[in-house]
């Protein structure tokens, strides 16, 4: 799938498309810097390049992939969200990671949250799981507020990460959980928003 033909995504705040080359710099940037650690981090130049070759041509490969999240207003990128499953990957994987100066804004729950929804409602996905590092508490915390729970029995990729599987389309439909991270992102976007009934924290 040539990248002018991937899908993109528009949420309230974000445009997910697919990777461009405008887009290496950032790239390169966090993945060798510390903020990577937890994804086969920090990398050299040579294994930052080859990671952005494969994540294009994941798309190709699979028919879906990781999308970079741009800001609408501003179309700056801040991080990539989507679809991972390389070779020996045993499930499919939803994952993403967020640039290390653009952390704390909801933008990883926003474009993961769009990034499932059209994997479960457009390519007909019966699920997903994240393989996410113990030590990774950010993205175990995004995990769980996404309603994945850690899965035990599945296999891992190597012995080192924690799965975490996704819930079922048939269990979000209509669901407390798909409201709330609903709500999570409208305070994300209005700090204001106050339901009635609900108290934001």
């Amino acid at each position: 799938m040539h990248t002018a033909n991937i899908p993109t995504l528009e949420t309230r705040r974000l445009a997910l498309r697919g990777p461009e080359a405008e887009d290496y710099p950032d790239f390169k940037a966090t993945f060798s810097s510390y903020r990577s650690r937890f994804m086969g981090g920090p990398l050299n130049g040579y294994e930052a390049w080859m990671l952005y070759a494969a994540e294009i041509g994941h798309w190709n490969i699979r028919g879906y992939g990781m999308w970079m999240i741009h800001l609408r207003d501003t179309d700056e990128t801040v991080g990539m969200a989507g679809g991972w499953m390389p070779a020996k990957w045993p499930e499919r994987e939803i994952a993403w990671i967020i640039w290390p100066e653009k952390a704390g804004h909801g933008y990883a729950l926003e474009a993961t949250h769009a990034a499932r929804g059209y994997f479960y409602d457009t390519l007909g996905w019966d699920g997903a799981v994240s393989y996410i590092d113990p030590k990774n508490l950010d993205s175990i915390r995004l995990a769980e507020r996404l309603g994945a729970k850690k899965d035990p029995q599945a296999a891992t990729i190597d012995g080192s990460d924690t799965v975490y599987r996704h819930p079922s389309p048939d269990a979000l439909v209509g669901s407390q959980l798909a409201h709330g991270i609903e709500m999570e992102i409208a305070n994300y976007i209005d700090p204001l928003f106050k339901p009635k009934g609900w108290a934001i924290d």
